[in-house]
């Protein structure tokens, strides 16, 4: 291994240590060394930057969510949505007509819709980030590996066979998703195992191939329902955020916020592993253990998150880079920030999708991929020195 330019070592000191430079003054107090080198450039993380850009990006989800509440087919003032919801807490005292109305149109509808966007699109964009650091390859996304499309095919063999129906069967569509993105995951990595590890080259193809396949079966499965379900699985298959009741909601959140907390505690593992596989064995981690832990808990937020919203892509890809653009690439930052970003991302987009055309309703999967779907191409075509 050459030394680095301006930086001479020894040559038992260049064949023993790992080419990047441990640097444990990068943590805010104490803690596990962050390897620095590329993915690291920009400001140190610190843990007052860390407060100042969650506490920002907080307050603005809070008045995104608000601006969503107020915008539909009827507009809600702020002071309405305020009342309303100082009312269905606190229990205050029977509204006149028209403001029960309202109160319908905001509890039922918009808030259970807008707190599903943001809950959806934090889950893509979190796994998203997790797939381009483990496979450190920037065209990383649920959609495009095939994980997407698995769970769309285990929520569709579900609802073939009559599951989904009530709302205690609801809540079992998530574990197909799981099932169904799970075993997608698992494919992916037979497929491209070789020498008992998991080359980073050939995941993309062999989620190329998935993505067909499972379209072809999901297709098929469509064609033999009856023409009401098969419209509707259209329509949920294009991602579509349709206002859940609040127990399924709550089995919903149950599932994702799981997941998230367990993909957070990963953060400062993916710091290392954004630099490859042989430094993160040079520092003790256990890289098949790790993707195998990562690679589940995409399978268990992926497959969640289809189940209700259909296959919304380019979210986990679009929203990392934009963030890494901004607040750097540190995984313990980036991670949450882009989490937050992708809820908001999702929020606004679903309210274009229902106030734009009305009193038609557009499929938020076709306003996040008409953002994404060019940003994939800039990536594939100008980016393409720093494909994987």
């Amino acid at each position: 291994m050459m030394p680095s330019a301006g930086h001479p070592t020894s040559s038992s000191s260049a064949m023993t240590s790992p080419s990047p430079t441990l640097t444990p003054n990068l943590l805010p107090s104490g803690g596990h060394p962050i390897v620095a080198d590329r993915p690291f450039q920009g400001a140190i993380l610190t843990r007052s930057r860390w407060w100042a850009v969650m506490a920002v990006l907080l307050l603005l989800s809070v008045i995104l969510a608000m601006l969503c509440l107020q915008l539909g087919t009827q507009y809600i003032g702020l002071g309405q949505i305020v009342g309303l919801l100082w009312s269905a807490l606190f229990g205050a005292a029977s509204e006149p007509d028209a403001l029960r109305t309202t109160g319908v149109i905001l509890l039922q509808v918009r808030l259970p819709r807008v707190f599903l966007g943001f809950l959806v699109g934090s889950c893509l964009a979190a796994v998203g980030v997790a797939l381009q650091a483990l496979l450190r390859n920037p065209l990383a996304d649920p959609y495009v590996l095939g994980v997407s499309s698995g769970a769309a095919l285990g929520v569709a063999v579900a609802v073939l066979f009559g599951i989904g129906t009530t709302v205690l069967a609801l809540s079992l569509l998530p574990v197909c998703g799981f099932a169904g993105s799970l075993v997608a995951l698992l494919v992916i990595y037979r497929m491209a195992a070789s020498y008992d590890r998991l080359p980073i080259h050939s995941v993309l193809l062999a989620g190329v191939i998935l993505n067909a396949i499972f379209s072809a079966l999901i297709m098929f499965i469509t064609s033999i329902m009856e023409p009401n379900r098969s419209f509707g699985m259209m329509a949920w298959l294009m991602g579509s955020l349709t206002a859940p009741a609040y127990p399924v909601l709550s089995a919903l959140s149950a599932y994702l916020l799981v997941g998230l907390v367990l993909l957070l505690k990963q953060v400062r593992v993916l710091n290392i592993l954004a630099l490859g596989e042989e430094p993160a064995r040079s520092l003790g981690i256990n890289t098949e253990r790790t993707k195998r832990v990562i690679f589940l808990l995409a399978a268990l937020m992926t497959g969640a998150v289809v189940s209700f919203s259909g296959m919304i892509g380019f979210i986990g890809m679009i929203i990392p880079h934009a963030v890494r653009l901004v607040v750097g690439a540190d995984h313990r930052l980036l991670l949450p920030a882009s989490a937050l970003v992708g809820g908001m991302f999702l929020m606004v987009a679903d309210t274009m999708a229902r106030t734009l055309f009305v009193p038609s309703e557009v499929p938020v999967g076709v306003i996040t991929a008409l953002a994404g779907g060019p940003f994939f191409v800039y990536l594939l075509v100008w980016r393409k020195d720093r494909l994987a």
